[in-house]
């Protein structure tokens, strides 16, 4: 016979014994090591897949909520300082400190001023007011320290933007801190300087701290060129000195809300995920060690391959005198990690018998049992996503304090019921409403009684108007309602009465400090204006002659409406 045949032949004798009690066992090993390896590496597979998601999950839940309120944070503080920078006693104690005569008692209360504002925020390590120029005109400590502002602050202030500095060591208070800048103006709108105010991170180390993912786990806001600015776990080196590799950052940023397998800034493996904060330019990093997020999985394999061992030794030698009892236990096996490995985890093979088999056929339940159980829990985590969607669906579009409308939904609501106006031959009215006072109001009682003034007004209007209608805020004291397939007279009427049912509730409340009066102006579509932009100018404009003819009043919209600017903001009276 030719050499080639000859091998041949050896292979297959090897391969396939020629005796009967051989085969059997080959069988039965066979049969057993297919499909015991092929069910512990597929069990393997999805049982680190669920893990990924699951701790994806876990990051982009960390980082989202962290982001979130960071962002808050920021806006709240800058919302506060211009506040304080527009405040009586900031603009014009800074209108007379840059004049000669009368600077040194404008100076001191100035200063005063900041010092009462200074105690009550724990988040303000500093609060200074510099000129145009940066010159430090008054100052909440002792002496002032430096100031850290970007190098387009002047274009930022005349745009009305957020100026914020970068983070840094400030020498004089042992901490690092942020300065946030807000422009000063008289009330004709020249510039006088800024109100800055210079935030420590001891709120945002407790958000870190309340969000980390676990007790192993680490959180950590990021600058864009990877420095760390503070963690939930003490930090190796000195403020800002520990630092990402500049390619992991920008992995990071580059893909934001994605789980990343990379060394942190210890050396370590993590599984981590960054989610931006736009309005400082800075990331939140979650992350956790990527040999205990990968723990139960590592030890399900070393588990199953520890199994198959077993049961190869134990297998071989019952097969030798019991092959035929095997055969069927091995294709129940066989078939149930079939219908697993196509996604059917409705699987409880019966244990029939004791031995490696029946062994085999329990880790095998119990493998399938604890995926049914990752999945429900994979499941669970989905349907949580879902309601927060939701309820961050319904946040985007409601103003937080009033629960009405916001002005995005507004002007959305205004473009749809024009439409309708249009296709049916309808018209519609819009009453613009303004709360007469309510700086002074605010500077008087304080902020929190304003808010309960903002709240009452809008729990009348929504009291007043009919299902149909509809009432949002527009901005700051300023309310719209609009009233469907309505005429300017009934508008007007609608109008009026709101306006006297407002002054005598309010009047009557004994929450408040004070009763309020509305000045309210009346137009309509298409009447006076054949968009919804042009039917809010003409009530704003209106409302605007309300409040020139003495407040407390209702003005309906001239057919030629004054212009006046299209986007005017909220007015602080």
């Amino acid at each position: 016979m030719p050499n080639w045949e000859n091998t041949l032949r050896d292979i297959v004798h090897v391969l396939w014994p020629e005796t009967i009690r051989r085969k059997i066992i080959a069988f039965a090993l066979l049969a057993t090591l297919i499909p015991s390896l092929t069910m512990g590496w597929l069990s393997y597979a999805q049982h680190k897949q669920i893990l990924v998601e699951k701790t994806s999950a876990e990051l982009r839940n960390a980082t989202a909520h962290t982001a979130r309120e960071l962002n808050l944070w920021l806006r709240e503080r800058r919302h506060e300082a211009k506040v304080f920078s527009n405040s009586y006693e900031v603009t014009e104690n800074l209108e007379k400190s840059l004049k000669r005569r009368g600077r040194a008692p404008a100076v001191r209360r100035l200063q005063d001023y900041l010092k009462s504002v200074r105690v009550k925020f724990a988040d303000y390590e500093e609060l200074l007011v510099v000129d145009s120029k940066l010159r430090v005109i008054a100052t909440s400590a002792r002496k002032a320290s430096a100031v850290h502002l970007p190098a387009n602050w002047f274009g930022l202030a005349r745009a009305d933007a957020p100026i914020v500095g970068d983070p840094h060591w400030d020498d004089q208070r042992q901490r690092g801190v942020i300065n946030l800048g807000v422009p000063v103006r008289t009330s004709n709108g020249r510039l006088l300087g800024l109100l800055i105010a210079k935030l420590n991170f001891r709120t945002l180390k407790r958000m870190l701290e309340t969000h980390k993912v676990n007790e192993i786990g680490r959180l950590y806001v990021m600058g864009a060129d990877g420095s760390v600015v503070l963690a939930s776990l003490p930090l190796p080196e000195a403020f800002l000195q520990t630092t990402l590799s500049g390619d992991t950052a920008r992995a990071l940023f580059e893909h934001e809300g994605s789980a990343r397998v990379y060394n942190n800034y210890a050396g370590t493996g993590v599984i981590g995920m960054l989610m931006p904060v736009n309005f400082l330019g800075w990331g939140v990093v979650a992350e956790i060690n990527q040999d205990h997020a990968f723990a139960q999985s590592t030890k399900s394999r070393n588990l199953t391959l520890l199994i198959v061992a077993c049961l190869v030794v134990g297998i071989g030698s019952m097969a030798y005198l019991l092959g035929h009892t095997i055969v069927r236990p091995v294709t129940r096996l066989t078939n149930g990690a079939a219908e697993v490995a196509a996604g059917d985890l409705d699987v409880d093979l019966p244990v029939v018998g004791g031995g490696e088999v029946g062994y085999l056929t329990q880790v095998f339940n119990n493998m399938v049992a604890r995926l049914r159980q990752s999945r429900g829990e994979l499941a669970a985590i989905n349907m949580a996503l879902s309601e927060k969607n939701t309820e961050l669906e319904r946040l985007s579009v409601t103003d937080s304090l009033t629960g009405l409308y916001n002005r995005k939904h507004l002007m959305e609501t205004l473009t749809g019921e024009a439409n309708r106006a249009r296709r049916h031959d309808h018209s519609f009215c819009i009453i613009m409403t303004d709360i007469d006072h309510f700086k002074s109001y605010n500077d008087t009682h304080g902020h929190v009684a304003g808010d309960r003034v903002l709240i009452k007004v809008s729990s009348l209007f929504r009291d007043l108007v009919r299902t149909v209608d509809y009432v949002a805020r527009y901005g700051g004291e300023e309310f719209l309602i609009m009233l469907p397939e309505t005429g300017i007279e009934a508008a007007v009427q609608v109008a009026e009465r709101i306006r006297s049912r407002v002054a005598k509730e309010t009047k009557a409340d004994p929450e408040l400090a004070s009763h309020v009066t509305l000045s309210m102006g009346v137009s309509c579509f298409p009447t006076h204006g054949d968009t919804p932009v042009a039917a809010v100018m003409s009530a704003d404009s209106a409302l605007y002659e309300a409040k020139h003819a003495g407040r407390n009043q209702v003005k309906a919209a001239s057919t030629k409406p004054k212009k006046r600017a299209p986007a005017r903001l909220p007015s602080a009276n």
